[in-house]
């Protein structure tokens, strides 16, 4: 026993630098797989290889709209309503923000709509006349922007989509649902990478006596494929449990990513209102998404209203004018008009509509509210699915390393 010690610290002594690489190589191990997950994650945002036998994309791209349908379901059913993201905007406000720009197009309006259904009799007119027609128009539209504003606001269910428009968004923009894991994960991601070197080096110890006692082949590469598989396992692991906050050993415990809920909150709630739900989103999912025509039924109804109102008991002979199926199309020509000029006339109020409707505000104190299972649900989609083929990789890559660390060891210390 004394001749096999001694044969054993002789042989140390002799390749020692060899030897001690064997905990290095294992942190290093750690490390680069977990980059290596970490990045498969994310990338590439398209496919890239052979279908569908060979190549790979990122699990979030891949997966972006089980994923943005998921991120979308906590943050519609648990954090915001349609209902809340234009409760606070004003119609009068909004009326009289974009009464300036409207009024110009309105004018434009007026022109073509005129001139197309009754050209002879508009070119007729003098041109003050033609003018006081068209201010009386201007004078009204507002108004019948505001009421419209009126009836969305009362059942904005009915026209707008919110879970549609987050998702459409997520889905278009891979590149967007990569960044919102990524930087509500960002510090989660980075001890994921760093855990790596501290377990690898931990089990590179263990891996590195067994090496000097007994030299068999097989060794370093299941060692290998352990530490890949292992920390990989654990940092998963360490990210989202406990749930609730539990005492281990007289230390406390909770997941990191739980633990920070406050920080993540501030993050995930600055980029959704910044990228996602921004006033011109809302607005154009208003006006094009695919409830649009919802909108338009209630601006001819308001058209309606309006043109009932001015021509009075006059209306029957202005129907027999144009004829009544004119006249319908005109409306309808009209309200459709209307909603194109209205997006460009919109964005003179998303400083206003940013302010009133306050989304970051809203979703980071919502998100502090969350129970901590219910907060797990926001980055625990982006691994929970396919985080069997991070783990089975780092595996496979620490099996071959410890493959090519058999044959250095074996014509190094030979």
């Amino acid at each position: 026993m004394g001749a096999f010690l001694d044969g054993i610290l002789a042989d140390f002594a002799e390749h020692w630098p060899i030897y001690v690489s064997i905990p290095i190589v294992a942190a290093l191990i750690g490390y680069t797989t977990k980059l290596v997950a970490i990045r498969m994650m994310f990338q590439p945002v398209e496919f890239v290889g052979i279908k569908p036998f060979l190549g790979w994309q990122g699990i979030v791209p891949k997966r972006a709209a089980r994923m943005a349908s998921i991120a979308c379901d906590t943050m519609t059913e648990q954090l915001i309503k349609p209902a809340e993201v234009v409760a606070r905007l004003d119609p009068q406000r909004i009326a009289r923000e974009i009464e300036k720009p409207l009024q110009a197009a309105v004018e434009d309006i007026v022109r073509d709509v005129a001139g197309h259904y009754q050209p002879g009799l508009w070119e007729s007119l003098p041109v003050g006349m033609q003018r006081l027609v068209i201010q009386r128009v201007q004078a009204e539209t507002p108004k019948m922007v505001a009421a419209v504003l009126e009836l969305i606001k009362s059942d904005v269910d009915s026209v707008f989509d919110l879970k549609g428009m987050v998702v459409t968004a997520l889905v278009k923009d891979k590149r967007l649902l990569n960044r919102i894991f990524q930087e509500a994960g960002d510090k989660e991601f980075k001890f994921i990478a760093r855990s790596g070197i501290f377990f690898g080096g931990l089990i590179g110890v263990i891996q590195m006596i067994a090496w000097v006692l007994f030299k068999f082949p097989l060794i370093m590469p299941l060692f290998g494929l352990f530490t890949g598989w292992f920390t990989d396992w654990l940092a998963l692991r360490m990210i989202f449990y406990p749930i609730e906050e539990r005492r281990y050993f007289g230390v406390r415990w909770q997941g990191l990513f739980l633990k920070r809920r406050g920080e993540v909150a501030e993050a995930y709630g600055a980029l959704i209102a910044k990228e996602i739900i921004t006033p011109h989103n809302v607005i154009e999912a208003v006006l094009h998404g695919p409830l649009s025509d919802r909108v338009l039924g209630l601006i001819q109804r308001q058209l309606d209203e309006q043109l009932g109102r001015r021509v009075g008991v006059g209306k029957p002979l202005v129907v027999f004018a144009v004829g009544s199926r004119r006249y319908q199309d005109m409306k309808l020509n009209i309200a459709e008009k209307i909603m194109d000029k209205l997006p460009e006339t919109m964005r003179y109020i998303e400083d206003y509509a940013n302010d009133a409707m306050d989304i970051r505000n809203v979703l980071v104190t919502k998100m502090k509210e969350l129970s901590p299972r219910e907060f797990e649900g926001l980055l625990r989609p982006a691994f929970q699915q396919d985080e069997w083929i991070l783990i089975a990789t780092g595996a496979v890559l620490g099996f071959a390393v410890g493959e090519a660390q058999v044959l250095l060891l074996e014509h190094f210390a030979a």
